[in-house]
């Protein structure tokens, strides 16, 4: 494994980890069984996001690296390739926990230079995925933020944020904080296929009421949409109608992309599981990651149209609340800012 070009030495200020910071541990229990740890000390934690991405946000917060939720298209795969690591089962089941996260973030959200921009979380590996039960590292991040009324977002697949709902409230109460679960779907048969590591779409749509009817707001991301597989207009409507009944307050969709790594992961799984849809897959993402604009904009289009029918939009732009907190004074310097919603 290549932990030596991520720890300090040669490789400088730079670095990942600490040296000697890495410690592996496989827990035997039914809940981790077939999962490794490793325990890293960060040498960082807020992360800028490259210039040439699509995200509407600059400032990361990732606490993990892959993700035992085992989503067969997970863009994120080809981030375990940095460490040696396999970018199939291996991104599935060799989780990176940077335990230091939480004291890491306070620390980092104290410097002078750090303006209070808007954090994101979990768009890279989800932060609530099942090693976060273990290690319990959001509450103190969340506190972090909550205490220096820093603006952040989180995207997540996974339930167990609902543990942390009254740091939420109380973020809330100081910042902006903008929470998205995703939801691409709600077939049951496709799920458990595709998905196999994370809460049923039912469980977290039910999130999602638990979420607003304690007072805080909750869109769906309606991703990935799979082309072939879960965007038939019967399909669309089901999942938006869902989406509706959960009380979410926008839903936006995104159509499945299939970056390297992620892409040779989901070709096998289409292979064994759908033969039948290989070539079509193959001429849809000829040029590239993407599905043609032609077919983003039909996909988004009849979203948006059953998203007005039953009564929610797309996300929103919103401005970011100017609120005081412990060691900073109102009207920061990203006082008038705007924010997009996470995705």
């Amino acid at each position: 494994m290549r932990w030596e070009n991520l720890s300090e030495g040669p490789a400088g200020p730079a670095a990942l980890f600490g040296a000697g910071a890495v410690v592996t541990r496989t827990i035997d229990t039914p809940e981790f069984r077939g999962i490794t740890f490793h325990e890293v000390r960060a040498r960082s934690i807020v992360n800028r996001v490259p210039g040439a991405s699509r995200m509407p946000f600059e400032w990361t917060v990732n606490p993990y690296r892959g993700c035992s939720h085992a989503c067969v298209y997970c863009f994120a795969r080809k981030t375990h390739s940095y460490l040696d690591l396999d970018t199939g089962l291996g991104f599935d089941s060799q989780i990176v926990v940077k335990t230091n996260a939480p004291e890491l973030l306070r620390r980092e959200l104290a410097a002078p230079r750090w303006t209070g921009a808007h954090i994101a979380m979990g768009t890279n590996v989800d932060c609530y995925q099942r090693a976060e039960g273990r290690y319990r590292l959001m509450p103190g991040i969340i506190e972090a933020l909550r205490d220096r009324a820093n603006p952040f977002s989180i995207l997540t697949k996974g339930t167990l944020i609902l543990r942390d709902l009254p740091l939420l409230r109380e973020a809330a109460e100081v910042t902006e904080v903008g929470i998205s679960v995703s939801v691409g779907f709600t077939d049951t048969a496709l799920w458990r296929t595709v998905e196999p590591g994370t809460p049923s779409p039912t469980a977290r749509l039910n999130a999602v009421r638990t979420l607003t009817d304690a007072g805080i707001e909750c869109g769906v991301l309606m991703a990935p949409v799979i082309p072939f597989l879960g965007d038939s207009p019967d399909r669309l409507r089901a999942t938006v109608r869902a989406v509706a009944e959960s009380g979410a307050t926008s839903v936006t969709p995104l159509v499945l992309h299939l970056r390297p790594g992620a892409r040779e992961w989901f070709t096998a799984w289409l292979g064994e599981h759908h033969p039948h849809l290989v070539e079509r897959y193959e001429r849809m993402y000829a040029g590239g990651s993407y599905a043609p604009t032609w077919y983003q904009r039909m996909i988004t289009r009849q979203v948006h149209e059953l998203a007005a029918e039953f009564g929610i939009g797309p996300a929103r732009r919103g401005a970011v609340r100017k609120a005081a907190g412990p060691g900073r004074p109102d009207g920061p310097a990203s006082a008038g800012a705007t924010q997009l919603t996470l995705l």
